[in-house]
């Protein structure tokens, strides 16, 4: 249950893989160097509790970062690649991080941050940044032995900022030893048949908490992960059929791109040794996911969890194919749903979704969002601040989150549909419904819409569109106006950043939109 273990029994197995160059550390170049990290990090006067934080793109170095902040006992925190100085400034501190290792990659920003932070040590990683020094460097004068005081340390995740500042998920350390049972990795070879012998695909950005937890949840397995830099559709079909990659996780966005790639090219790559499809992070069109299960077949294992940790639903193919649209049972804490008093409302009726009784948490430095995260009459129920309905057979659907409903003439809408379904157009690349002001009904639909050819980008093409959604939802739910975009502003992870897109909109104004 810890890649230590597997560095004594497997030494040469290959646990990262850069996709697209092949580079490879073993699991005994994992263990031995997050060992001197976690040497380096106490000679630093870094102590059980304190935190380190990740200012990284996808590297082969990232991994064994984590490790050595876990064997330390220390909280790491991995933060965005796509952040400003100020954003990654205000994590640092908000995190109380004594150390930012930052990549060379990211230099300009790791640069301009530097000056914001005083008081934290500065290391890079791949090349010189100016006033940091080389964790390589540092970390190769360093024994190879385990520190003394080895405890399990943990994550610090940040939420993307979609809907405002980045929200710290901090959970206390267990106080364990570094290679306790952890229950994820438990799920995954009960829930996805996840096995040493399978090669493990991670096509999304690191530093956020689904990709890290579950690829250092492999290496607990003993299972290689390949890392994929940044992703890409046709890459990420190579890279199965290069290394016969047999478990992977995606977010709906990564399949609506693959789907769209030409036959020829989509075609070309063999995918037959893909086992186990996981994903999640956002609703899935569900003509979406009929394609990808009769493209790779039943393989395809759907959950609805957050960075909280407090609470987890799932549902396989099969169970999906009877249940379209469903994000699964609850697995780890019983679902309510609620109204806005807090009382449960009937089978079949939309309300706020909580997990009742599951993992506790805190908003980091925020006592106001952790208390908005919890009922109002059971302080052990919290919620991710989505909506959703559960049928009578207990499974749950979501509807969208809250904070992206709209109010049109005292009409609650969700635009969560309307995406769904545009999404399904041919020569739609993405898209993104919100609502705009609206001087008789406070706000109106609208779509924002990506084209697979930006030359589509005409009035007569938004009228389509228009007439596409109203031939299948109610006129309400579909937008009054499109705009077109060359490319929506949507995080690597496949979360589309809508605040942005109302920002344009709105500017300044105050809207139940945030």
């Amino acid at each position: 249950m810890h890649p230590s273990v597997i560095a004594q029994t497997l030494p040469d197995k290959p646990a990262v893989i850069m996709a697209s160059t092949g580079e490879t550390i073993t699991f005994r170049q994992l263990e031995d160097r997050s060992n001197q990290g976690a040497q380096l990090f106490r000679s630093l006067g870094l102590k059980t509790g304190d935190g380190i934080a990740i200012f990284m793109e996808n590297n082969i170095r990232f991994h064994e970062i984590c490790w050595a902040a876990q064997r330390a006992g220390l909280y790491f925190t991995a933060i965005s690649s796509r952040l400003t100085a100020g954003e990654v400034e205000y994590i640092v501190k908000d995190a109380n991080a004594k150390v930012l290792i930052a990549s060379h990659g990211l230099a300009k920003v790791a640069t301009e941050v530097a000056p914001l932070i005083p008081g934290v040590k500065l290391l890079s990683v791949g090349g010189a940044i100016a006033g940091y020094t080389s964790y390589e460097g540092e970390s190769a004068r360093m024994p190879a032995e385990r520190i003394a005081d080895e405890t399990a340390g943990a994550a610090m995740l940040y939420s993307s900022g979609t809907t405002g500042r980045p929200k710290g998920v901090r959970q206390p350390l267990s106080g364990q030893a570094i290679d306790a049972p952890a229950p994820i990795a438990g799920f995954l070879t009960a829930l996805y048949g996840i096995t040493p012998e399978s090669v493990y695909l991670s096509p999304a950005p690191l530093y956020h908490a689904a990709p890290l937890h579950y690829t250092m949840s492999m290496h607990r397995l003993g299972i290689p992960v390949v890392v994929m830099e940044h992703f890409d559709a046709e890459e990420a079909l190579k890279a199965i059929d290069r290394y016969k990659a047999s478990a992977s996780q995606w977010v709906p966005t990564m399949f609506v791109r693959m789907l769209k790639l030409p036959d020829e090219v989509r075609l070309r790559y063999d995918v037959s040794s893909m086992r186990s499809a996981i994903h999640a992070a956002a609703p899935i069109p569900v003509d979406v996911k009929r394609r990808m299960i009769e493209w790779w077949g039943p393989v395809l294992y759907e959950y609805y969890a957050g960075t909280e940790g407090n609470g987890m639903c799932y549902v396989n193919s099969a169970d999906w194919l009877t249940h379209p649209g469903t994000v699964g049972k609850p697995l780890t804490a019983p679902v309510h749903i609620c109204d806005e008093e807090g009382n449960e409302v009937p089978v079949g009726q939309e309300g706020t979704i909580y997990f009742g009784g599951g993992a506790t948490f805190t908003y980091h430095n925020d006592p106001k969002k952790t208390a908005d995260s919890r009922h109002p009459q059971h302080p052990d129920w919290s919620t991710l601040g989505d909506v959703g309905r559960l049928d009578e057979e207990g499974y749950l659907y979501l509807t969208d989150r809250k904070a992206f409903m709209i109010i049109s003439g005292g009409v609650n809408i969700y635009p969560q549909e309307a995406e769904n379904l545009l999404i399904t157009h041919p020569k739609v690349a993405d898209v993104a419904v919100i609502g705009v002001p609206n001087e008789d009904f406070g706000e109106e639909v609208k779509a924002v819409v990506q084209p697979m050819d930006m030359r589509d980008a005409t009035p007569e093409f938004a009228q389509e569109l228009i007439a596409f959604c109203r031939s299948q939802l109610s006129p309400i739910k579909c937008p009054r106006t499109i705009d077109f975009d060359p490319e929506l502003p949507r995080h690597p992870t496949g979360k589309l950043y809508k605040r942005l897109i109302r920002d344009r909109y709105w500017g300044k104004r105050e809207s139940r939109i945030v």
